[in-house]
């Protein structure tokens, strides 16, 4: 969430912290003056020194890597024949009773009964010997360990993809660590959702319907912290927020299905992670993804108890849905979902038609029956190693979104410029495979001449810009590892070079910015971090992703409200601008589109106050309930 600008403050780090201390408040953001001549007023947001605040432990060298721990892979009515439990390794670290851990703490209060429950403790001889706790519904601390475990594996999956620490985008009182809090017995709701203002995730739990499907009891207790998908989904939602504190704010009708389309998407690729669950899908689709039900299925123990038959969610669009902007937020979502999916399986198809063709004597028609046992395995194979590569891809082009009014055809421009980044020989297809499932969903994005990969990669700079000396990787301070700032006072040092160069008067149209008046606010460095990204052939690639964001206050008869430009920059380790993906403070058509969309059908995410139309609070708990 982005935090509030505030009244002129010091502009030394020490000055602020002391100014912040004095009031019992989070720190206001910095705010330098203007330098004759050169440089318009800046701000430096507190989200820059927040991403110090987040210390995921250190392993040390007598310590294991991983530990081993049980839970549902997909929920608690899945069969244990098809891979229901599976034993996962979490990355160790050292964890107090909760499990309270760097980067995640749980809570053991039941919001419903008003009671608390005894913690769960992982570092207790007995439970450690027995790879933590047997998965049931019926035992409080198992809740716990399932929660954790699922919150650790994909916040892993997002480190180790962009190379670097995660933040959140809350901030605790105090000094200690920023931990993101996981209720996962909120209380009694038929929802879960992220709360971004208290920095929590909410699990609700609630009784099934009379009609129900599957092995689910009529009028039984479910618990949604103990379905694999909606716990993945739901930290997703937290680590976008902590990755891009704008996409929060529904400002047009693809903000918010990307959200959800998101953190849905990381939720089924995680699936693929689960060997026993990715075996007994393609065993029983005949080695057909789109028939994969156990994989593609989103939350399925939800749907059966509300009374549908199917999952609440699927990867799979079966009648081809194309993009409209007048979709409900979770239904112009699934689009998005199935075009990724889309491309996934075509390139799964084409990795693996070799395999089958060699089972097949070449026919490539496979026959009648089950699968052979080594086709099966090679199948399952490759799928899970596609899907961890797809997914990479996926939180990858986050760091290439521009940083406010996000649009679908943007994250694909994101998706396919990262990955040409990285891997620039593609002999699979996978970009094509992209543009063809977006193309065939009608996503496609603005500001293109054609849907060549060449015509789809973000440009360079408009014009020649000098490196930023300050900014090269030989002028940065780490904490041993590139993808840790040294501390919060180097990350401010390095948005304040950045906030000098940017807002420079001859430099702002190149970000998307203007001169502040008494419309336009200040240029305002939200965030600075680090990239390292590991290519097939082992080449490690290094970046410094920002972003710079720029209000604008609109007087209408309504009310007045915020309108948001700016840009991503991406700075190479030599300080050089290698890309600025902006959206321009004064692009009129895009601040009347947000203006219709808010008084039209986004009404429900605004909410009016003192005359202004702001973002609505506990957007992801009205969402998901709706």
């Amino acid at each position: 969430m982005a935090e509030p600008s505030g009244a002129l403050i010091p502009s030394t780090p020490a000055a602020s912290a002391a100014v912040a201390q004095s009031r019992g408040a989070a720190p206001e953001p910095d705010e330098f003056p203007a330098e004759p001549g050169a440089t318009v007023p800046f701000l430096i947001g507190g989200g820059v020194r927040r991403a110090a605040r987040i210390a995921p432990y250190e392993r040390k060298k007598s310590d294991p890597i991983y530990r081993p721990l049980r839970i549902y892979t997909l929920d608690a009515a899945e069969s244990r024949l098809e891979g229901g439990v599976a034993l996962v390794n979490v990355p160790y670290e050292p964890l107090e009773p909760g499990p309270r851990g760097a980067v995640f703490e749980v809570d053991n209060l039941d919001g419903g009964q008003n009671l608390r429950y005894q913690r769960l403790d992982l570092d207790d001889p007995g439970v450690l010997i027995r790879n933590g706790l047997a998965p049931t519904p019926t035992d409080p601390r198992f809740h716990q360990q399932m929660v954790y475990a699922v919150c650790s594996l994909v916040y892993a999956s997002f480190k180790s993809a962009l190379g670097r620490d995660l933040a959140w985008g809350f901030k605790r009182a105090g000094t200690g660590p920023d931990r993101l809090l996981l209720r996962p017995y909120g209380g009694p709701e038929e929802n879960a959702f992220y709360d971004q203002q208290a920095g929590e995730l909410h699990f609700g739990y609630f009784q099934a319907s009379a009609e129900v499907h599957g092995r689910n009891l009529p009028g039984g207790f479910v618990f949604t912290s103990l379905s694999h998908d909606i716990v993945a989904h739901e930290v997703t939602h937290a680590l976008l927020d902590g990755l891009r504190s704008h996409f929060n704010r529904p400002s047009n009708p693809d903000v918010l299905a990307f959200h959800e389309a998101f953190a849905d998407l990381v939720a089924i690729f995680q699936h693929f992670s689960y060997k026993e669950v990715v075996q007994a899908a393609l065993r029983k689709s005949r080695g057909r993804l789109a028939n994969a039900d156990l994989l593609t299925g989103l939350a399925r123990q939800f749907g059966h108890t509300t009374g549908s038959e199917r999952p609440l969610r699927s990867a799979i669009d079966e009648t081809l849905r194309v993009y409209d902007p007048g979709l409900e937020p979770h239904e112009l979502g699934s689009v998005l979902v199935s075009a990724v999916f889309d491309a996934f399986d075509t390139v799964f198809r084409r990795k693996t038609e070799r395999y089958v063709r060699l089972a097949t004597g070449g026919s490539g028609v496979l026959p009648e029956g089950e699968l052979s046992a080594d086709l099966q395995l090679v199948l399952a194979e490759e799928a899970s190693r596609l899907a961890s590569q797809f997914l990479a891809i996926c939180i990858r082009a986050v760091d290439y979104c521009p940083p406010v009014g996000l649009e679908l055809g943007h994250f694909l421009r994101a998706v396919i410029t990262a990955d040409f980044d990285l891997v620039p020989h593609d002999p699979w297809g996978y970009r094509e495979a992209w543009i063809d499932a977006f193309a065939r969903r009608r996503i496609f994005p603005g500001s293109v001449t054609t849907l060549s990969e060449d015509s789809l990669r973000w440009s360079g700079p408009a014009r020649e810009l000098p490196r930023i000396e300050d900014l090269n990787f030989a002028n940065l301070r780490f904490r041993g590892d590139p993808g840790r700032p040294a501390d919060g006072e180097e990350l401010w040092r390095q948005a304040r070079d950045l906030g000098r160069f940017v807002a420079h008067r001859d430099r702002l149209e190149d970000f998307g910015l203007a001169e502040p008046d008494d419309e336009v606010g200040r240029p305002r460095v939200e965030s600075i971090r680090s990239s390292r990204r590991v290519g097939p052939d082992g080449q490690v690639a290094f970046d410094l992703v920002a972003e710079v964001t720029q209000r604008r206050t609109i007087m209408t008869a309504e009310g007045s409200f915020d309108f948001y430009g700016g840009s991503t920059v991406i700075l190479g380790p030599d300080g050089e601008i290698r890309y600025i993906i902006r959206k321009s403070i004064g692009q009129e058509d895009r601040l009347q589109e947000q203006r219709e969309y808010m008084l039209g059908p986004g009404r429900p995410y605004w909410r009016s106050t003192e005359g202004r139309l702001v973002p609505a609070e506990k957007l992801f708990h009205m969402l998901h309930r709706g």
